[in-house]
């Protein structure tokens, strides 16, 4: 298995503002509020989270999945 990163820089489609974060490993996450402008960021369609979304990096399950044979899902709803 290949190297699972925790940080992520996600970027606000507002105003371009960038930030690393550490991403969780046990849950999605939904909303993210952009410290440069205080947008509330959503993951877009067909994304499971924001990282997804708007990280460099996509989330830790994201990742696992890309290195095993477990199908794609994070969340205990499974709606990567």
């Amino acid at each position: 298995m290949s190297k699972i990163y925790l940080q992520s820089m996600i970027t606000c489609p507002v105003c371009g503002h960038s930030e690393t974060e550490k991403m969780p490993t046990d849950s999605c996450q939904y909303f993210y509020q952009c410290k440069g402008c205080g947008a509330l960021l959503t993951p877009k369609a067909g994304d499971c989270c924001v990282y997804c979304s708007y990280g460099t990096v996509p989330c830790p399950p994201i990742q696992e999945s890309r290195f095993s044979s477990i199908s794609g899902r994070c969340g205990a709803e499974n709606k990567c």
